[in-house]
């Protein structure tokens, strides 16, 4: 086994913008906002909660498959058909391939209805699905038996991180030499009542724009309020470079870094120090010099602590103001998708770089902090120079994750 570079060559989407790549990038492009006010809850708990909800035709799965399988678990499904079906491998090279999927928390709905058979309805005879519905892991097995995937299914469950690591680590078994070819992506859907409630307590939640709810996360902003939930997956098929050019295919992107940090320091609130270990770390792996990165999709929620946080690991990394880099949050427009975000994220990074042109960060109207970052306010613009892009994911618990991708 020896190092070798590692290719995209198949994208699949489930998101709150969409489920074609394509259309997923020319949405956060445009700024367009997936937000909006959703019901939560019954009766004297019932309320309307900020949400960037994911419509998605589950139908194309099997009802005997789709019985064992939560919401996460299918967009995540989906999302990882798609990219295979993009990446067009024959049977061989599926059967020999690996997966490797980042979902936070999987089933919240499986558990929330189980709870409500226990405790509200006193009911010991829960769904004999429940425990497989509740699995995080359920997309990656089912993407498994699917398609006869035969190799290493691994799930990565690191909050805001997950399946930026997911992708890092079926990167470094590709580029090793342990795979040819691997799965690599994340799903999520916390969108359901409880789930809702927990992160409302937790004081991290966005309030209702008054200009608009759609405006509603802002990231980088001096008015931001916190997050709005997301739900969706994205997913990403990594290939050897001599399978590439086995099949004689035309790769999308390249994956060039990936670096990991641990702040050590508090479960929820972030340090600039594991931050910029991640990043240093994905930059030394690359081979490049912070100046030989024109973008940087920012992991910017759009809380007051974090996007501060950031900005300052991202000065010590680049320099006072990044001078030369464009920085943007696209979760303005598409929410957080928590286990999902990185890859998501990623995705929208490679298309980037194919495009050759900078999302913005929505709603961005007064920096803050001021310090002379070019973060992309409010419009798209074209980067015709733009060759390489970084993508960053940091989590509660002190995890970070930093992506490099290369324009080919």
């Amino acid at each position: 086994m020896g190092a070798s570079r590692v290719f995209i060559t198949g994208l699949g989407v489930r998101s709150p913008l969409g489920s074609d790549p394509g259309r997923v990038f020319r949405e956060a492009f445009e700024a367009r906002s997936a937000v909006r006010l959703v019901p939560s809850g019954e009766g004297e708990v019932a309320t309307d909660v900020l949400l960037a909800p994911t419509e998605c035709d589950e139908t194309a799965i099997p009802k005997s498959r789709r019985i064992f399988m939560a919401r996460a678990a299918r967009l995540g499904f989906l999302a990882g058909e798609d990219a295979l079906r993009m990446a067009e491998l024959d049977e061989g090279a599926l059967t020999d391939a690996g997966i490797y999927m980042g979902c936070a928390l999987g089933g919240s709905e499986a558990i929330e209805d189980a709870y409500r058979i226990y405790f509200v309805k006193r009911s010991r005879r829960l769904k004999p699905s429940s425990v497989p519905l509740i699995m995080a892991s359920g997309a990656a097995s089912h993407l498994s038996m699917a398609f006869g995937i035969r190799g290493p299914t691994h799930t990565y469950s690191i909050a805001c991180a997950s399946s930026a690591v997911a992708i890092g680590e079926a990167y470094r078994a590709v580029r090793d030499g342990y795979l040819d070819v691997a799965l690599a992506g994340g799903t999520e859907s916390m969108v359901n009542d409880g789930a809702i409630s927990a992160w409302e307590r937790l004081g991290v939640l966005a309030s209702p724009d008054p200009e608009g709810v759609e405006r509603s996360c802002r990231p980088f902003d001096r008015r931001r309020t916190g997050f709005v939930l997301g739900e969706g997956a994205a997913a990403l098929v990594l290939e050897r470079e001599r399978s590439v050019e086995r099949r004689g295919v035309m790769p999308l992107a390249e994956v060039v870094g990936y670096g990991t940090g641990s702040d050590a320091h508090n479960l929820t609130e972030p340090h600039p120090d594991g931050q910029v270990r991640a990043m240093r770390a994905a930059l030394k792996e690359a081979g490049l010099e912070p100046g030989a990165v024109g973008y940087l999709n920012a992991h910017a929620t759009g809380t007051a602590r974090g996007d501060a946080v950031e900005l300052e690991a991202v000065g010590r990394v680049f320099g006072a103001g990044a001078p030369g880099l464009a920085i943007s949050a696209t979760k303005a427009v598409h929410g957080h998708l928590v286990g999902a975000a990185g890859a998501l994220e990623a995705l929208i990074t490679v298309q980037a770089l194919r495009a050759r042109a900078v999302p913005p960060t929505a709603h961005l109207e007064e920096p803050d902090p001021d310090e002379g970052f070019d973060l992309v306010p409010g419009v798209g613009r074209e980067a015709p120079e733009l060759e390489v892009a970084m993508s960053n994911s940091f989590a509660f618990g002190g995890s970070n994750a930093t992506l490099v991708f290369r324009r080919v």
